[in-house]
């Protein structure tokens, strides 16, 4: 594993007024819900992201090709009325289920969808209708592998104490599987532990991870001491300091092995701060903002754009994006909440607090601003 020195109050970053100018990234795990909903929680995504993996555990799941496809131009109906985001591209998945059949993944394929998402059954939000054992789902996994799609995965059990939920997982069904599938390419999607980061960098090029923003911000203490966070509670859980400076390590490594996957997962205020608040942190709205900030603090820069625009690329066998876009280092002050639907809010990451790094608008490569006439100027 990487070395994992005490790294929290060292920052090696550049000075303030800074401006790094990266390809324009994607999002391998986003959350956009459905119904009204989208369209607040696109309008953070679109403006920071070229193509977007959508997560297909709504209510109810996507399972098949013709929910996967009415999901889809949903979402492009929800983009901001004001302005056109022509390198904005919603990526689909299918829910994989127990009873989810090899002639799915076959026309899914046909209609571009790009892979399915394993959920161990209540490992997550809406997982209800997931994986019960893994062996009931291999038919699909054998067509996946014959069209080199992507299995996207969960990677917890739910028979553990919550903090060792990942570890298990790995030893219990990722070693299987992986010996089962040697060349079916996988995602463990948001890892959470040092030995999330072992069991990747040990395994065939096949299998890749993706790394949350928060996950490496925050810690478990963070979330529990001095009280009960509760917008940072997720799944998988934050775990020891240990643990997140390893995923730091493995982050700034440069190792194509890992890349950005946000877990953006919103949910209202209600809902987050209740007596059983919902698993989520919501990070759209400063996404790539974030992502600098751990850069940056560990000067390793010059290696943000290969983890936020080409890693996750490269694996999904995607072609690496051409537009970029622009941040600088001045910091600004994250809003208490946002709109979230038909009169709801939510609450972003680091709400009423300062992030370091801010994004460029008028220099993103996403956002095609509309041409003025004469008259207008």
């Amino acid at each position: 594993c990487f070395p994992v020195p005490d790294t929290r109050n060292i920052d090696l970053g550049v000075s303030v007024g800074t401006r790094l100018t990266i390809r324009l990234p994607d999002d391998f795990h986003h959350h956009c819900r459905d119904g009204l909903k989208t369209k607040t929680v696109l309008q953070h995504a679109c403006l920071r992201v070229g193509r977007c993996l959508m997560m297909p555990n709504t209510n109810p799941p996507i399972t098949t090709t013709e929910m996967a496809l009415e999901y889809k131009q949903h979402i492009l109906r929800s983009m901001p009325d004001d302005q056109n985001y022509p390198n904005f591209e919603p990526l689909m998945v299918l829910y994989l289920t127990d009873k989810t059949k090899a002639e799915e993944i076959t026309k899914a394929h046909a209609a571009g969808i790009v892979g399915v998402k394993f959920y161990p059954a209540g490992a997550t939000t809406n997982s209800d209708f997931g994986v019960t054992d893994i062996q009931n789902c291999y038919g699909a996994l054998r067509e996946l592998d014959r069209l080199n799609m992507m299995l996207c995965i969960h990677s917890e059990v739910t028979h553990a104490d919550i903090f060792e939920r990942e570890p298990i997982f790995i030893e219990e069904i990722m070693k299987p599987l992986a010996d089962d599938f040697p060349n079916l390419k996988m995602t463990m999607e948001h890892i959470s532990t040092m030995d999330a980061v072992d069991y990747v960098l040990s395994a065939s090029n096949n299998i890749k991870a993706s790394i949350t923003c928060h996950h490496l911000l925050y810690n478990r203490n963070d979330m529990l001491v001095g009280g009960i966070k509760p917008h940072l509670y997720c799944l998988p859980i934050l775990k020891s300091e240990s643990h997140r400076q390893a995923l730091v390590k493995a982050a700034i490594s440069g190792s194509p092995k890992f890349f950005l996957g946000t877990d953006s997962a919103p949910h209202s205020r209600d809902a987050k701060e209740s007596c059983c608040g919902c698993a989520g942190v919501f990070t759209a709205h400063a996404l790539l903002e974030l992502y600098t900030e751990t850069f940056d603090k560990h000067g390793q820069l010059s290696k943000l754009e290969d983890f936020c625009s080409s890693f996750g690329a490269d694996h999904y066998g995607l072609p690496r994006n051409t537009a970029t876009l622009t941040l600088e280092k001045t910091s600004w002050k994250v809003p208490m909440s946002y709109d979230f639907g038909d009169d709801l809010y939510l609450r972003g990451l680091r709400a009423g607090e300062e992030i370091k790094w801010k994004l460029v608008e008028e220099e993103t490569g996403n956002k095609k601003k509309p041409k003025l006439d004469q008259q207008s100027v």
